[in-house]
């Protein structure tokens, strides 16, 4: 018996205006699997997590989430995004909350939790995170790696099944990124399914399943980190992989 994808998008095409940026994408993605997505700016890795759970709405095409065709409008899909996490690549913290609050607020409001159950989930997540320490801490007085754990921790604290990176290290200064790095590494750990945008060729080669290498809205390849990274079959990703090691 074939397995249910947690993800499965079929034929996905988005366009901003005569921009055609994704054009047939067809992935899926198995339970407690880790999916690297890299490639050049512009070649619509952020739009494809974006479409996902439906922030851009996709122009033609399915998404399935865990079954759940989201693309459908009989869809709920307020339902099946509190299924999955996402981490951008600024923090969108609340300024004006302190750590536990940000990450009670949508517990409370979505999730319906009470303050008390709310606020334990927080504890146990910011321990997670390894922050249980800044949980009365507003994020003006945080680190831009310790923001983005609180950010990670926020959404974890929804209880996903899935959880979705765009680029998480690409705002922190160099010597931060390892702490982010190290909390989504103790998720793949885990178990968690997880889609990650990143240009972090390290992470991919040590964390992910698989890596898929996209260029001007279609997949180029796609296969373990060690066929891609190492080994890849197509010019075009020898020429993204030459470019990247010469930075």
């Amino acid at each position: 018996m074939t397995k249910t994808p947690v993800i499965s998008i079929r034929g996905l095409h988005k366009s901003f205006g005569d921009l055609e940026v994704l054009r047939g994408i067809d992935i899926d993605i198995q339970v407690g699997e880790v999916v690297c997505v890299i490639g050049p700016s512009g070649s619509g890795k952020s739009t494809l997590l974006r479409c996902v759970n439906l922030l851009e709405e996709p122009n033609a095409g399915t998404i399935l989430i865990e079954g759940i065709d989201i693309t459908d409008p009989e869809t709920d899909v307020d339902a099946v995004r509190t299924r999955i996490g996402m981490v951008f690549q600024q923090f969108n913290l609340f300024p004006h909350l302190d750590v536990t609050g940000n990450l009670t607020i949508a517990q409370r409001k979505v999730l319906k939790r009470g303050d008390e159950e709310a606020s334990a989930v927080a504890a146990k997540v910011l321990q997670r995170v390894g922050l249980a320490d800044k949980a009365n801490e507003y994020p003006s007085r945080l680190s831009g790696g310790q923001q983005q754990r609180v950010a990670i921790a926020r959404s974890l604290s929804m209880n996903p099944d899935m959880m979705l990176f765009d680029e998480p290290t690409s705002a922190l200064d160099p010597e931060l990124v390892g702490e982010v790095l190290d909390v989504m590494r103790g998720l793949a750990d885990e178990g968690m399914t997880m889609l990650v945008v990143t240009h972090e060729m390290g992470f991919a080669q040590q964390v992910a399943d698989r890596v898929i290498f996209m260029d001007e809205g279609v997949i180029v390849e796609d296969g373990p980190p060690s066929q891609v990274l190492e080994n890849p079959q197509h010019e075009r990703t020898q020429r993204f992989l030459r470019a990247v090691e010469q930075e």
